[in-house]
């Protein structure tokens, strides 16, 4: 098979971001180089249009064009023309992109569109309980609209998105998967040599729980005042309060808290895997995802998790076996479960190891690539 994917983000020094999307289309599209299909990614909003090859994928970097007016339109009418010219040349037979802001509104390709629920706009506005911006909900309802296919990386997802929109088509449900080999557990410290370290990775950002996680931390620092908090990932802009998402996160924390909390930047892909290896347990109160690449990463490598308890957590997490979950908002018994994994090492172990074999089983990047390579069959053996 020939398959393209269209996204604004991607794992690659070349390319100016990359979150979770640019990481479930890496290890997926790795893992259809490694059987033998042929892969495209093209990356749209970048500062210069230029081809790389890596590893069997071609990456095409899409310049930004801004226009006097429309460029909302006319930027789409230009990645439109460059894909198309594309397809044509290499003979793509499907296109990927995500919903996020309905990116391919008013756009028509010369093959199949799928389009993969990572989590629209107005999916986290939804969770989230705040308006949408007019032009996101009309931009997403009309990619939704015109898509060929849609699936969805958690039933959670789909059932919300499809409610949402009042749409009519069928969503595929296919969850992320994760490279089992690259998250090894051999690489995880020996929980003697952990001490009462804890951690949160991802965007410092209100609907991933960050404030609330202030909180907890100070219910946890009241019993085991020695632990350590490492924050993990860029800070954000507060959508509510316009300031750093990170200074009110630390306005929020006690004197005695404050002191125990480290905060580290943006690092590459390939190194976040030593700081989920050197943390004790592993905290993910998140109010907003779709099925997050940082739950299947810590569950792989074997690590106490305590995570949020919200809609899709159940696909994914089973309480009370994998980790915990827990309502985020509950500070007192969410730090309760924080501190049950310092102090309990045979539990923390057990749920470790239960996370990674559930890992294996379920959600292992080969298990899932093969139900991608049997969908995408599908779609492409039904418009030939």
């Amino acid at each position: 098979m020939n398959i393209a994917f269209l996204t604004p983000e991607y794992p690659h020094p070349q390319i100016n971001r990359s979150a979770g999307i640019g990481t479930s289309i890496n290890n997926l599209a790795t893992s259809l180089v490694n059987n033998g299909h042929h892969v495209s990614v093209f990356v749209y909003g970048q500062d210069c249009t230029e081809r790389i090859e890596v590893t069997g994928v071609t990456i095409y970097k899409i310049a930004y064009n801004k226009y006097p007016f429309f460029s909302w339109f006319l930027y789409r009418k230009d990645i439109q023309r460059y894909i198309n010219n594309i397809i044509k040349e290499k003979n793509i037979q499907l296109l990927e992109a995500p919903d996020w802001t309905g990116i391919t509104a008013f756009m028509t390709f010369k093959c199949p569109l799928l389009i993969r629920l990572h989590g629209t706009d107005a999916y986290f506005c939804h969770l989230e309980g705040r308006k949408q911006k007019f032009k996101n909900r009309l931009f997403e309802k009309l990619a939704l609209k015109s898509a060929d296919y849609i699936t969805s990386v958690s039933e959670f997802t789909a059932k919300t998105t499809k409610r949402i929109f009042h749409l009519s088509k069928e969503i595929k449900v296919i969850h992320n998967g994760i490279d089992i080999q690259l998250f090894k557990s051999s690489e995880v410290s020996n929980l003697d040599t952990l001490n009462e370290k804890i951690l949160y990775f991802g965007s410092l950002i209100r609907k991933k729980g960050v404030l609330e996680l202030a909180e907890i931390f100070n219910e946890v620092v009241k019993e085991k005042p020695l632990a350590q908090l490492t924050l993990l990932g860029t800070d954000v802009i507060d959508i509510f309060e316009k300031t750093s998402t990170l200074q009110l996160f630390r306005d929020n924390l006690s004197f005695n808290a404050k002191k125990n909390v480290t905060h580290v930047a943006h690092l590459p892909y390939n190194e976040v895997k030593n700081y989920i290896a050197k943390a004790k347990v592993v905290v993910l109160p998140s109010f907003a995802e779709a099925f997050p690449m940082t739950w299947l990463e810590s569950m792989a490598m074997e690590k106490g998790l305590v995570t949020s308890n919200i809609g899709w957590a159940n696909e994914l997490m089973i309480d009370g076996k994998t980790g915990f979950i827990e309502d985020p908002k509950n500070h007192k018994l969410y730090a309760s479960k924080i501190v049950q994994l310092l102090d309990n090492k045979e539990l923390n172990a057990t749920f470790g190891k239960n996370a990674r074999k559930h890992i294996e089983t379920n959600f292992s990047q080969e298990i899932i690539v093969n139900k991608n390579i049997n969908y995408f069959e599908t779609i492409i053996y039904d418009r030939t």
